[in-house]
C-alpha cells in the first residue's frame, strides 16, 4: 500500500481523511470533514464536499460535485451526510448532495454503480448497488432506486419516487408514481410498457419466471380486476417464486400508488 498521491495544486483540507493509494488530481477540492477511501482517484477539479464519506475504489471524474448542500428551502445548514459506498463511477459534471432532517439527514449510495455525466442525485435519496442512470437523468428528493435498475437519459423522477429492483426507465420519461420492479416505464408522464424482458434475460431468468411477469403485467394493468385480488390471484399461482413475491410486495407496499398501464394496449393484452 502506498501513500495518496496529491497533486501540489490540489486544496485537501486538514480534517479529511484520505486513504492509501488515493489520487487527487489538479485542482480537485477536499473540504473539511471528507473521508476518501483506499485506491479512490478524484479527478482534476472534481470537489468533494464537506460531510462527505466515500468507500474505496472510487472514480470521480473531473468537475462533478459530490456532497453539495441540499436544494431545499426547509435546510438551514444543519450537519448532514452523504455517505457513497464502493466502486462507484462518477462522471464529469455530476452532481450528488447530502440528507435533510426530513430525510434522517442522510443521502445514501451504494456499491458499484454509474453515474453517466451531468446526472443528479438530490437529498435524502437511498440509492441501491449496480445501477445505471444515463446522462443528465435526475432523482428528485427522498427517491428510493433498488438495485440493478437503469433510469435512462434525460429522464426526472418526482421526490418520493420509488424504482425497483431490475426496473428500466426509458430515456425522457417522467416518472411521477412508483415503477415496480422488473417492469419497463417509458413516457411523459411514463405509463407501464411490458416487463423488462432484457433484464430477465440479462439475469438469466428462467422460462417460468419470464412467463410469469407476462401474466403478472397481464393481471396487475389489463385484467380488470380490482387490483387487490388481482395481487391475491398472483400470489397464489406464481407467489413461489421469489421475484414474483417480491412484486407483489412493492405494489401492496407503494405508497404513491404504481404507475398506470398504456391504454393503447389494453386492446392488444
Amino acid at each position: 500500500m502506498a501513500a495518496p498521491q496529491i497533486h501540489p495544486t490540489a486544496f485537501v483540507a486538514p480534517s479529511a481523511q484520505i486513504g492509501e493509494d488515493v489520487i487527487i488530481g489538479p485542482c480537485a477540492v477536499i473540504e473539511d470533514d471528507v473521508v476518501i477511501g483506499a485506491r479512490t482517484r478524484i479527478d482534476a477539479f472534481a470537489s468533494i464536499k464537506r460531510y462527505t464519506t466515500m468507500g474505496e475504489d472510487n472514480h470521480v471524474h473531473s468537475y462533478a460535485a459530490v456532497g453539495g448542500e441540499p436544494q431545499d428551502l426547509k435546510f438551514h445548514g444543519e450537519v448532514s451526510q452523504l455517505i457513497i459506498g464502493n466502486k462507484n463511477s462518477i462522471r464529469e459534471f455530476a452532481t450528488m448532495h447530502r440528507g435533510t432532517e426530513d430525510g434522517g439527514l442522510v443521502t445514501r449510495v451504494g456499491n458499484n454503480n454509474l453515474f453517466m455525466a451531468y446526472t443528479h442525485v438530490a437529498h435524502d435519496c437511498q440509492v441501491g448497488s449496480n445501477i445505471v442512470m444515463s446522462n443528465n437523468a435526475t432523482l428528485a428528493g427522498h427517491v428510493v432506486v433498488e438495485d440493478n435498475a437503469i433510469i435512462g437519459g434525460l429522464s426526472a423522477v418526482h421526490q418520493f419516487v420509488r424504482v425497483g429492483t431490475h426496473a428500466f426507465l426509458g430515456g425522457m420519461s417522467a416518472l411521477t408514481q412508483d415503477l415496480p420492479p422488473w417492469m419497463l416505464g417509458v413516457g411523459n408522464h411514463a405509463t407501464v410498457q411490458s416487463p423488462n424482458i432484457v433484464g430477465l434475460r440479462r439475469a438469466k431468468g428462467s422460462m417460468e419466471l419470464l412467463s410469469a411477469f407476462k401474466q403478472a403485467y397481464r393481471i396487475t394493468w389489463y385484467s380488470g380486476i380490482p387490483r387487490p385480488d388481482a395481487l391475491m390471484q398472483l400470489e397464489a399461482e406464481y407467489g413461489h417464486l421469489p421475484e414474483i413475491k417480491g412484486f407483489i410486495d412493492f405494489v401492496r407496499e407503494s405508497k404513491r400508488g404504481i404507475l398506470p398501464g398504456d391504454e393503447r394496449k389494453k386492446a392488444m393484452i
